[in-house]
């Protein structure tokens, strides 16, 4: 019987992940968070009082098996001043879907069936719905606000109870692994774990959960946390389940590329710091799994990581 994966995550490095997992035999369900309001998701979301579908379309398209002018096509960023500017095709696409099919729920499983995806990519929720970020005397709203403003926050809630998709439950409930993707920590990972039906279910079920630590540190949000600093963290919002298993990077990343990052960019490599790792009781699968994209850009290794991935689900 083909094991059964449920990844929780948003943006880039959930792309990543996806884009060698469909590569193996294993049923993978996405689930994405939707309280992005950054960019032309923040405006659609306004303007059309919808949810974020940014972060979902980008995913979509990672698990896409279908021509490339096609996913190029969906890809494309109006140029041109004026109502379209900077929209990219597919949000148009999942924006009108939203209003044909009900929600974005269905609005996504038809775009999985036009992408041809193996698997599911679900959003958390269907609702509209804001990240709270709360801090001793002040609250921020909106994702951009909470990543600008950490540093001041000591938990994070959403604006009001959200209803978690059922499909959503019932994929948790069949996973064989549960994985936390690499991503922006506290904007893409943890929305899904302040989502009380989301917790509920971790306690019943008995999957193991997975972290894909992140390669980078992302300024202003994690500087210079560790591998153990991320797991902890996570833990924090998990409650009563904690991370099992963390698969993070051992390997040398050239210098010139660390040293653009933190000059330009003030991102540091993430260390995986194993003692650490050892008091937290976590299996750590450590290998090199940086890619250096042809822009210079640090990645996971997307089929190195899948098969990681892969690896441990036919030896537990």
């Amino acid at each position: 019987m083909m094991k059964k994966v449920l990844i929780f995550g948003g943006g880039t490095g959930l792309s990543c992940v996806l884009s060698g997992l469909k590569l193996f035999p294993v049923e993978v369900t996405s689930v994405i968070a939707v309280s992005d309001d950054g960019s032309s998701t923040g405006v659609l979301k306004e303007e059309l009082d919808i949810p974020a579908v940014g972060d979902l379309g980008k995913v979509l398209l990672s698990m896409a098996n279908v021509d490339e002018d096609f996913v190029k096509l969906l890809s494309y960023r109006f140029k041109k001043d004026g109502t379209l500017y900077n929209h990219p095709v597919r949000n148009i696409l999942l924006a009108a879907l939203i209003d044909l099919k009900g929600d974005l729920t269905e609005a996504s499983k038809y775009m999985c069936k036009l992408l041809n995806i193996k698997g599911e990519v679900l959003p958390l929720t269907a609702e509209k719905v804001d990240l709270i970020g709360h801090g001793e005397t002040d609250t921020y709203v909106g994702e951009c606000e909470v990543s600008q403003n950490i540093k001041n926050i000591q938990n994070l809630t959403y604006d009001h109870p959200i209803e978690v998709s059922q499909t959503v439950l019932d994929k948790m409930r069949e996973a064989d692994l549960i994985i936390l993707s690499p991503g922006s920590l506290y904007t893409s990972i943890i929305p899904h774990l302040i989502a009380p039906e989301v917790k509920d279910t971790l306690k019943e079920i008995s999957a193991p959960i997975m972290y894909i630590s992140n390669l980078v540190c992302q300024p202003g949000e994690t500087d210079e946390y560790t591998v153990s600093d991320h797991v902890k963290e996570l833990n924090r919002y998990l409650g009563d389940r904690k991370v099992d298993i963390v698969v993070a990077n051992n390997g040398k990343v050239d210098e010139k590329v660390t040293d653009v990052y933190r000059t330009k960019e003030q991102k540091s490599i993430v260390t995986l710091d194993e003692e650490e790792m050892k008091k937290l009781g976590v299996t750590v699968i450590a290998d090199d799994v940086v890619h250096i994209d042809d822009k210079g850009s640090i990645r996971h290794n997307e089929l190195k990581t899948a098969y990681l991935v892969f690896s441990y689900l036919m030896n537990s």
